[in-house]
C-alpha cells in the first residue's frame, strides 16, 4: 500500500466492470490518489477539460465510436492536455503493430490484458514519482524565478534612485539623436513637464558654440563616437521650454551591442549656470577652468 495524495487519475475503458476493477485496485493500492471515471473517449476529453489537474490517463484501447488511439491522439493536440502520460490497455489490440501505433500517438505505455496487478500498480507508482520529481523541480525553478526577479527589481529601483537623484541631467539617445529617456534633472533643467521630452531629436535642446558645429551636431558626434566610444566634455547650452539657453558642460558615450554597432548614446549634463571659465593660450582650444561667481564683489 502507498500512499499517493495529491494525484489525480482518469480511467477510460467502455465496459463499467472494468472501470469498477481498476477503481478497486488502484484504491487499494494507492491510497489518497483521486479516481475519475470516463466509459468513452469523448467523456475522457471533457473530463480533461473539467479538470485541469489530472496526472495519469489509463486508456482503454477498444471503445465504440471512438477509440482510445483516436481519443490519445485529440488529447495530443490539445496544449493542456498533451503532457498527460498514458497508458494504453488492451485485450485485442496485441500486436507489435499496435503497440507501435499507441507510442506514436504519445502513450508511455501499453499493457496487455488481463492486466498482472502488481505490474499495473508499479507503472503507476512510478509515474508519479516521476511526476513528483518533476513538480519538485517546477518548485525550485519558481523559487529561484523569484528570488531572481526581486535582485534585478533591487538593483532597478537602486538604478532608479541614483538617476533620479543626481545632480546632473541624464539624456538617452537613438543612434538617431532621438531622446528616449530623461531624468528628473533634466527635466528640471530644460524646464519640460516629466515624458515631454521622449520623441524630440536632442537637436531641440541642445547647441554647441557655433551655428556650424550645432549643425554637424549627430553627423559628426556619431562619427566620433564610433572611433572613440566616448567623448570628452565640451561647453554648449540647452534650450529650455522657454526659449532660455543654460550654460552646460556636456559628455557624451556610445553603448555598442555585441558587433560594435552604437544602440544608445547616453549624454549627461552638468549646469555651469554661475560658473565663469578662465584662461586658455592663443591659437588653441582653451583648457577651461570653472571658477564661481562671488555674490557680492568687493
Amino acid at each position: 500500500m502507498t500512499g499517493a495524495s495529491g494525484y489525480k487519475l482518469l480511467i477510460v475503458d467502455d465496459h463499467a466492470h472494468n472501470l469498477y476493477t481498476l477503481r478497486t485496485l488502484i484504491e487499494k493500492h494507492l491510497v489518497g490518489a483521486t479516481v475519475l471515471e470516463a466509459a468513452s473517449g469523448r467523456e475522457a476529453i471533457d473530463l480533461t477539460l473539467e479538470h485541469s489537474d489530472i496526472d495519469l490517463i489509463i486508456l482503454d484501447v477498444q471503445m465504440p465510436e471512438m477509440d482510445g488511439f483516436q481519443t490519445a491522439s485529440l488529447l495530443k493536440l490539445r496544449k493542456r492536455t498533451r503532457d498527460i502520460p498514458i497508458i494504453f490497455l488492451t485485450a485485442a489490440f496485441k500486436s507489435e503493430e499496435f503497440q507501435q501505433r499507441g507510442f506514436a500517438v504519445g502513450a508511455v505505455d501499453y499493457l496487455l490484458k488481463p492486466i498482472d496487478d502488481n505490474l499495473l500498480i508499479n507503472k503507476i507508482s512510478t509515474y508519479f514519482r516521476l511526476i513528483e520529481k518533476q513538480r519538485s523541480l517546477n518548485q525550485e525553478l519558481e523559487r529561484k524565478v523569484v528570488e531572481r526577479t526581486a535582485e534585478l527589481a533591487e538593483a532597478r529601483q537602486y538604478l532608479e534612485n541614483i538617476l533620479n537623484h543626481m545632480g546632473e541631467a541624464l539624456l538617452v539617445l537613438t543612434p538617431e539623436g532621438e531622446i528616449k529617456t530623461a531624468n528628473p534633472a533634466a527635466y528640471q533643467m530644460l524646464d519640460y513637464d516629466d515624458g515631454d521630452l521622449v520623441g524630440l531629436s536632442i537637436g531641440d535642446v541642445f547647441e554647441e558654440e557655433g551655428d556650424e558645429e550645432a549643425g554637424a551636431f549627430m553627423g559628426t558626434w556619431l562619427e566620433a563616437l564610433i572611433r572613440t566610444g566616448a567623448l570628452a566634455k565640451i561647453d554648449a547650452r540647452f534650450i529650455a521650454k522657454d526659449g532660455r539657453r543654460v550654460p552646460i558642460l556636456f559628455s557624451r558615450t556610445a553603448v555598442k551591442d555585441a558587433v560594435g554597432k552604437i544602440t544608445d548614446i547616453i549624454c549627461i549634463a552638468k549646469d555651469m549656470t554661475g560658473y565663469v571659465r578662465v584662461g586658455g593660450d592663443s591659437g588653441q582650444t582653451p583648457a577651461r577652468v570653472m571658477a564661481a561667481i562671488e555674490n557680492n564683489e568687493d
